[in-house]
């Protein structure tokens, strides 16, 4: 999970840059031995969003199939999937002037969590899209010594 500042930013980025596609949860609440356990179903249908009172969850991943799926497809690939991408919003983060983001987990306060990874065919043409969508870079291939990898920076750095 990742906290974002300004949702309809992140998202334009993770959905058009990251190239991530929305998938709607259906959410439920059981309680199960004394606790409530929250059991979250993920498929790729609109919209991508599960409401609470202070906050909104997006669930993002990938569509490999290039084409869209079916209810029973989308139920049978459901646990099969990689990764599903879920982006926090606390409510009125963007439009806080005194709000000075998140911790990006590569300097203190909040030192951890470094980046997510994503494979590309072409590292080259990547970043060569990344520049003409204007995309922040923190590392080109160019930099340093590992030459064939990349990192680019989110709307919240």
């Amino acid at each position: 999970m990742l906290r974002v500042k300004d949702p309809k930013v992140s998202l334009e980025f993770y959905q058009n840059v990251s190239r991530y596609r929305s998938m709607t949860i259906k959410a439920s609440l059981k309680p199960i031995f004394g606790l409530l356990i929250l059991t979250i179903f993920i498929s790729r249908d609109t919209p991508p969003v599960r409401k609470f009172d202070d906050f909104t969850l997006y669930f993002l991943a990938f569509n490999h199939d290039g084409r869209e799926l079916t209810d029973a497809e989308k139920e049978a690939s459901r646990f099969g999937r990689e990764g599903v991408l879920e982006l926090t919003h606390n409510h009125g983060t963007e439009t806080d002037p005194e709000f000075k983001g998140y911790a990006n987990g590569n300097s203190d306060p909040g030192r951890g969590f470094g980046h997510i990874a994503l494979a590309v065919d072409d590292v080259e043409k990547a970043c060569e899209r990344f520049d003409q969508l204007g995309v922040q870079f923190k590392k080109r291939p160019t930099d340093g010594k590992m030459r064939h990898i990349a990192f680019i920076l989110d709307p919240d750095g």
